[in-house]
């Protein structure tokens, strides 16, 4: 693998953190939303081991040496800033369980940054040794004798750490870079449609377990109404949609998908729900009379998901419908089975808090169903009506 390092006059100077963190130890982090109370010691080696299969894919991206904005580092740069940490972590804590109660030596995290030169460093490289630092670091927590997670140590600054308490400090650290380099795990799963059109189209049609959702939500509408759908992908949906009477915007974020739509004569758009304007480019002031959002916005963000909720409500009329289909459970997973090769990141949900978030977002939910997908996941099936 060979790369052309980017010089050194070309990168915006960062600006160094000088802030200190030790308060997440004691409250909610306002910015990635990390709780150090809510995890418990036993829970830090997978955790930890987990944080690294995301830094695995966004350092395999294309585009992993970009920086999004200028003085804020690379998903590189953040990668091999990752590693370090966790190799600093592993250090000091093999020091506080073989010593009483040590010193630890001054990291400036930044000079590590231009003496390493993170910026020029292969990323390939980067990733194989973040993951084994994450593995190394999480196998000694998962070590840590019963009487030793209270052992102490000292920062150099005089901050007094125990063994478990630097298990959430380290954790936060390494959270809060995945939510700094956030946008990351949008463009990858955005890259893996894009590399899948093809196959997908060709081995996926409109799926007739559908015809019940779809029927249900035209009921809510007139012939002739506008209806925007988020996420097209191969027009299947839209089309069905079509044969029911109604007009049909449609949108996709993935530009593959979007070129495939216009060969076949349609005017897509290209468009991302949580960015753009959702309106209607012929007739901006006439908003559109429901939105049709299946088994797409389970690629979104949970912090951003309301955000895009209430865009949505922004751009349809009162009493309008809403169609979203999302896979239920917990947490988030990255996947690469099914019609697309790559690892995409879905975000699942509960139907609790997925009706508290289309109520914030000034939605009324008729109904929520519960359906069994072909990989033995369960799908919920929302369909609910604009407020106002």
């Amino acid at each position: 693998m060979t790369y052309e390092a980017p010089a050194e006059a070309e990168l915006e100077e960062i600006e160094p953190d000088t802030k200190d963190w030790t308060w997440v130890l004691d409250r909610p982090c306002p910015e990635c939303g990390f709780v150090a109370g809510a995890v418990t010691a036993d829970r830090l080696p997978e955790i930890v081991r987990d944080n690294a299969t995301y830094w695995e894919i966004y350092l395999a991206a294309d585009n992993a040496r970009e920086r999004t904005r200028p003085g804020v580092w690379s998903a590189l740069e953040y990668g091999a800033h990752v590693r370090d940490v966790h190799r600093v972590f592993g250090e000091r804590l093999r020091q506080m369980l073989t010593e009483d109660e040590p010193r630890f030596a001054n990291w400036d995290q930044d000079e590590a940054a231009r003496e390493g030169d993170y910026a020029g460093q292969d990323p390939e490289v980067v990733a194989e040794e973040l993951m084994d630092a994450a593995d190394e670091v999480a196998t000694i927590y998962e070590k840590v004798p019963p009487d030793a997670w209270g052992r102490r140590g000292t920062r150099s600054n005089g901050d007094v750490f125990s063994v478990e308490s630097l298990g959430r400090y380290h954790l936060h650290d390494v959270v809060h870079h995945l939510w700094d380099v956030r946008a990351a795990a949008k463009r990858a799963t955005v890259a893996a449609y894009d590399a899948s059109v093809t196959t997908y189209v060709e081995s996926t049609s409109f799926s007739e377990e559908n015809r019940s959702l779809l029927d249900r939500f035209l009921a809510e509408l007139e012939p002739g109404d506008h209806v925007l759908e988020i996420g097209t992908g191969p027009g299947h949906d839209a089309k069905a949609l079509e044969a029911g009477g109604v007009r049909v915007r449609r949108t996709d974020i993935s530009e593959g998908f979007v070129a495939h739509l216009r060969t076949q004569g349609h005017a897509a758009a290209c468009l991302d729900p949580l960015t753009d304007d959702l309106r209607d480019p012929v007739h901006p002031d006439v908003p559109y009379a429901a939105v049709w959002a299946s088994a797409t916005l389970l690629h979104v963000a949970r912090d951003d998901f309301g955000t895009v909720l209430g865009r949505l409500a922004e751009v349809t009329r009162p009493g309008g419908a809403l169609h979203v289909s999302l896979k239920e459970g917990d947490g988030e997973e990255w996947i690469n089975r099914g019609h697309v090769e790559a690892p995409r990141l879905f975000v699942y949900w509960g139907e609790s808090e997925l009706r508290a978030a289309l109520d914030e977002a000034g939605w009324d939910v008729l109904e929520v169903g519960h359906a069994d997908g072909p990989l033995g996941d369960v799908w919920l099936d929302v369909l609910a009506r604009r407020r106002g």
